[in-house]
């Protein structure tokens, strides 16, 4: 197992790397669709490399490292094929024919009735899709504890049965902890942008418009990485996460603690 002890993504136990046979697998789950899945694979496995070429000498004879494989499992609630490729050339501002640097991530949807063939290749997956399908149906009818009650199910159905009686209570911690996360920042993220455009529109000029857009953002986003601190994520992951300067992280936590 070579996964790094803080992985680029937020979510507790959500990414994984390992060596095998002379190949390194970086997997990542996804609930939210992110295109630039293929960048955060590739800085994923530079750092990885970075640790596992520490005490090597690159000036010196030829070396060897473990061939690469990305893959995503994605179980979000937008309609996305039910296999695809996403490549890091995708990212680049030139388009060219032939890159000279190319990343291949492949995206696999792992919600119920795709037909990519994984579900039925890996029963752990296939209960985890019942699973996560059992709390959005319960948060559909509005029940007061979702998490739980579809864990309740899931165990008197023999579904992830063994995983749910023992760690239940760290699975409704950390579910609970990124459905309020990713919600806040859906509704922060509206909230900045129309509060962008609403200013620009009563200046009613054009420089108005853009910074009137521009300190909506800014003010929405320090309420972002406020809801983010107080959520208990640290100053580097929410730099990591939101691709911001650190120092700018720091600034706004010392806020906080004021």
């Amino acid at each position: 197992m070579v996964t790094l002890e803080k992985g680029i993504s937020l979510t507790i136990r959500n990414d994984a790397a390992f060596i095998l046979d002379a190949n390194i697998n970086i997997y990542e789950h996804q609930s939210t669709y992110n295109p630039n899945m293929p960048l955060r694979a590739f800085l994923y496995l530079a750092s990885t490399l970075k640790l596992m070429l520490k005490k090597k000498d690159l000036f010196g004879g030829k070396l060897t490292i473990p061939t690469p494989h990305f893959a995503v499992f994605y179980n979000g609630t937008k309609n996305r094929p039910d296999k695809e490729v996403m490549l890091l050339s995708e990212l680049f501002s030139h388009k060219e024919c032939s890159p000279e640097l190319e990343l291949k991530c492949t995206v696999y949807n792992i919600n119920s009735g795709t037909d990519n063939g994984i579900l039925n290749k890996c029963i752990v997956l296939n209960e985890y899709t019942q699973f996560v399908e059992k709390v959005r149906y319960y948060e559909s009818i509005n029940d007061e504890s979702p998490i739980s009650t579809a864990i309740d199910w899931c165990i008197e159905n023999h579904i992830l049965e063994e995983f749910l009686i023992g760690r239940g209570q760290e699975v409704i911690k950390v579910m609970t902890l990124d459905m309020t996360f990713e919600h806040r920042m859906e509704i922060r993220c509206q909230e900045a942008l129309e509060e962008g455009r609403q200013e620009g529109l009563q200046e009613g000029r054009q420089e108005g418009l853009q910074e009137g857009r521009q300190e909506g953002l800014q003010e929405g986003r320090q309420s972002i990485i406020s809801t983010m601190l107080l959520a208990g994520k640290t100053a580097e992951e929410i730099a990591d996460f939101c691709n911001i300067p650190l120092d700018e992280v720091i600034g706004i936590e010392k806020e906080l603690v004021k």
